[in-house]
């Protein structure tokens, strides 16, 4: 039998302030790549952007990042 290879993978999602430009994709990429960045060395496993409402019908998309701290050897992808 192979031996298995794994992983430790922590996620975190981010939307845009509610009101009137929560639905600015645009403005949801920029804070995601400004949050990438504070973060520093990290290895993306996942990005997935979800179609969201809020209580009022209105919609309100949000990113959900997978990731792992980036190996120290200096590969991984970012």
């Amino acid at each position: 039998m192979a031996d298995r290879v794994g992983f430790e993978s922590q996620h975190f999602s981010l939307n845009n302030p509610r009101g009137e430009d929560q639905d600015d994709v645009p403005m949801l990429l920029r804070r995601l790549a400004s949050t990438l960045e504070e973060m520093g060395e990290i290895e993306i496993r996942d990005l997935i952007l979800h179609n969201d409402t809020d209580d009022d019908g209105d919609p309100w998309p949000y990113v959900t990042v997978y990731y792992s701290p980036r190996p120290d050897d200096g590969g991984g992808l970012l």
